[in-house]
């Protein structure tokens, strides 16, 4: 047990803070992340980017496998959380760049299209408990620079048979946040 306490005082999650809410997203206060993801967790505000291209197909990412949550599994670009007074918005444009390298001259119409929340245990690791801003651009440049810290591969998928058809991409292993944002799409 000991082991297990050592490894998460000393996991990267825990020296971040991120915002704690009520369950209409209304801030509350700053509480450590790896104590957001642990135990029975505690409701935070987090984002999923939805990243398009001209076509309306989807970008999805892979999580590195290093992930304390959800490693492997495919997401809708990037999630994170933002900061406290960071916009989701200006949070989503630091991620896009951080994770992926796209820079805001690639894309336009950044726009957050909805907000959820939803609670998920993954595994004997953690908890996700999160009021979940979706939001969705348009990606005119499709040039990328992953950082393999963050992402273990990349998939372009039609997005509307995705959406018809998930069962087709059980193989992808999709992280529920994603699931959830794309079933209440009406794009």
């Amino acid at each position: 047990m000991s082991g297990q306490l050592d490894d998460d005082l000393t996991h990267p999650n825990a020296g971040q803070d991120v915002i704690a809410v009520d369950e209409d997203d209304t801030e509350l206060e700053t509480v450590n992340r790896l104590d957001a993801h642990t135990g029975d967790g505690i409701r935070h505000r987090a984002f999923t980017s939805l990243v398009f291209d001209e076509e309306d197909n989807i970008l999805l990412a892979q999580r590195a496998p290093e992930k304390r949550l959800w490693g492997t599994y495919w997401d809708g670009t990037v999630a994170s959380h933002p900061v406290e007074g960071q916009s989701q918005e200006a949070a989503t444009r630091q991620r896009l760049e951080e994770e992926l390298g796209i820079t805001p001259d690639q894309y336009e119409d950044l726009r957050i299209t909805d907000r959820f929340e939803y609670k998920r245990y993954f595994e004997n690791e953690g908890v996700e408990h999160e009021v979940c801003a979706v939001l969705q651009l348009t990606l005119h440049d499709r040039t990328l620079t992953p950082n393999e810290e963050e992402v273990a591969g990349l998939a372009w998928v039609p997005y509307d048979r995705l959406r018809e058809h998930p069962e087709w991409y059980r193989q992808l292993r999709l992280c529920p946040w994603f699931e959830i944002a794309m079933r209440r799409d009406d794009r």
